[in-house]
């Protein structure tokens, strides 16, 4: 499977689809591309999730990803996934302690479990999106998350989530 020198997509053909331009050399070895760090454009995306926003804050400073827009597309949704995630826990930390001093905690327990077995399953859901070359929108950080990469076009591989690709 060949991809683009140019934008990293697949190729079939002797012409990316996405952005028209020719297969060359480097397409041709099967590989993604890599950036200049030596990391692949897919890996950096996925390990923008590994850590939350810390690692999103880290491909944001680092030199060479900075400057790919998927790259910071995924840095900036898992920095504003990460803080939504954090202020859910609180949301929901506060509830059970609600709950808990009416000793009715046995209703919001299997709540918080779901919650936060759905938020994992979104979390591990985005790596593996990202490092095989998606770009999955979620619902209303993602745009945010565009608009702040630069990433005004629509995503490669039209995997989103809550809008029509």
């Amino acid at each position: 499977m060949a991809f683009c020198a140019n934008c990293g997509s697949q190729v079939e053909g002797q012409f990316c689809a996405k952005c028209g331009a020719a297969a060359g050399a480097p397409a041709a070895t099967g590989a993604p591309p890599t950036t200049a760090g030596g990391i692949s454009t897919n890996l950096a995306s996925a390990l923008c999730y590994l850590f939350g926003f810390v690692t999103g804050v880290i491909f944001l400073v680092l030199t060479p990803y900075n400057q790919d827009t998927r790259v910071r597309f995924h840095a900036f949704q898992s920095i504003f996934f990460n803080i939504s995630w954090i202020v859910i826990a609180i949301g929901l930390s506060v509830l059970s302690a609600m709950f808990g001093a009416l000793h009715m905690w046995v209703l919001i327990l299997p709540i918080h479990m779901l919650i936060d077995l759905a938020l994992f399953a979104t979390w591990l859901y985005l790596m593996f999106k990202a490092y095989s070359g998606s770009q999955v929108v979620l619902p209303i950080i993602g745009p945010i998350a565009e608009k702040q990469a630069g990433a005004s076009a629509p995503p490669a591989s039209g995997n989103t989530m809550g809008r029509a690709a």
